[in-house]
């Protein structure tokens, strides 16, 4: 596209390269750069791009995208002995003094860069994509709020603090195993491998992500746990409110959502503690998983955002009666964010900003919350049914 005088448009490169001399010789008091012809017209159109863009996002939070839903059970299925704790569930030509001219340069640069926040491309520069450290115990802060961005299928974690998150099972890393409360280390540990190979098959599993039968899940508990069983086997035949499988499984229906890509985010920890009986730990697991989706034919992707915490329990086989290697699960805790609030058919229903269609049914209520925040419990704000997100 060519200027109103016909002299050729500044090219991005030019652009970001005159913002970085315009900023250097602010900082060192030099003389002002001389402007290329174009930067009010950027600047204007920048701008505009991105109020267009907070308009989409807002239409979107009241068509109901961003929303979340919470669940907070506990799932009592143990035989005598075992136990399940409580649910967590810019002037125009005229020359000015020397030190007036750094002062409109800062300005001008300061103005720019306010425009230009979240379109680090157009700076030459990139967001941070650092890996972050393994989790090892509760954050105590929520991770900061960069500027809101939508993925694309090149690049789904754009704008996400998730992009510096593992990828899939790398982001299940395990503890120290130790003895506990009468549970040898090496009971434990073996545990703690199978406790992974459950998140993975439950929450990560391609099959499994697509609403098949988790079979690599369920053969990991311990067919002793009878009602659980029973509970499971009633959710993935005939989904319901109260018998839904997104309680043990992450779940989308291929017919609506395909996968942007073949990576899931995920970030967490395992912590140990001692049961409230001898012979007994307790694993607690708590991650939060990130899945960027599409829709069958589409471009857009947007991303759905589930956090869960689990409890398994360690037992020791000299005391307790449970099947080698095989995992006893109990209470459960869980939230996705953009997901429906009114659809219980056992899968998750992510909302497409062009698509999202007015709702009826569950209204929002609540402060909103941030999936991102684990620096906060579940059930910090009180909410169990449908929230509103901070974004997503």
């Amino acid at each position: 596209m060519g200027t109103n005088d016909d002299r050729p448009a500044v090219s991005d490169e030019e652009w970001a390269a005159f913002v970085q001399r315009a900023a250097a010789e602010a900082r060192t008091g030099g003389g002002a750069a001389q402007a290329p012809q174009e930067p009010s017209a950027r600047a204007r159109m920048v701008t505009e791009r991105l109020r267009r863009e907070d308009e989409e996002r807002a239409r979107a939070a009241r068509r109901g995208l961003g929303r979340f839903r919470r669940r907070d059970r506990a799932v009592r299925h143990e035989p005598e002995g075992w136990r399940t704790g409580p649910a967590w569930q810019e002037m125009q030509g005229r020359r000015m003094p020397r030190a007036a001219r750094g002062a409109l340069v800062v300005l001008a640069v300061a103005g720019t860069l306010f425009y230009l926040a979240g379109r680090p491309e157009l700076l030459g520069g990139a967001a941070d994509r650092t890996p972050l450290p393994a989790e090892t115990a509760r954050p105590s802060v929520a991770p900061s709020q960069g500027f809101p961005d939508q993925g694309t299928p090149t690049d789904p974690f754009r704008g996400s603090p998730a992009v510096q998150w593992a990828d899939g099972a790398a982001g299940i890393e395990l503890p120290e195993a130790k003895a506990l409360n009468g549970v040898s280390q090496e009971a434990v540990a073996a545990q703690l491998g199978r406790i992974k190979e459950f998140l993975v098959a439950a929450h990560l599993d391609p099959a499994t992500l697509r609403g098949e039968r988790p079979g690599a899940a369920l053969n990991l508990l311990d067919p002793l746990n009878k009602e659980l069983g029973a509970q499971v086997d009633k959710a993935l035949e005939r989904p319901t409110a109260t018998d839904d499988p997104l309680v043990f499984f992450t779940r989308f229906k291929p017919s609506e959502v395909r996968p942007a890509g073949d990576v899931v985010k995920v970030r967490g920890r395992m912590e140990l503690t001692p049961g409230e009986t001898q012979g007994q730990v307790d694993v607690v697991t708590d991650y939060t998983f990130v899945y960027p989706v599409t829709e069958p034919g589409g471009t857009a992707v947007e991303r759905t955002v589930v956090r869960r915490r689990i409890t398994f329990t360690v037992a020791d086989p000299r005391r307790w009666e449970g099947t080698a290697g095989k995992l006893w699960m109990g209470n459960t805790q869980h939230e996705y964010a953009n997901s429906s609030c009114d659809t219980s058919d056992g899968f998750l229903h992510p909302r497409f900003r062009r698509s999202a269609a007015p709702t009826s049914g569950a209204t929002p209520s609540g402060p909103p919350v941030d999936p991102y925040d684990r620096s906060r419990t579940l059930d910090q704000n009180g909410v169990d049914g449908c929230g509103t997100v901070t974004r997503t």
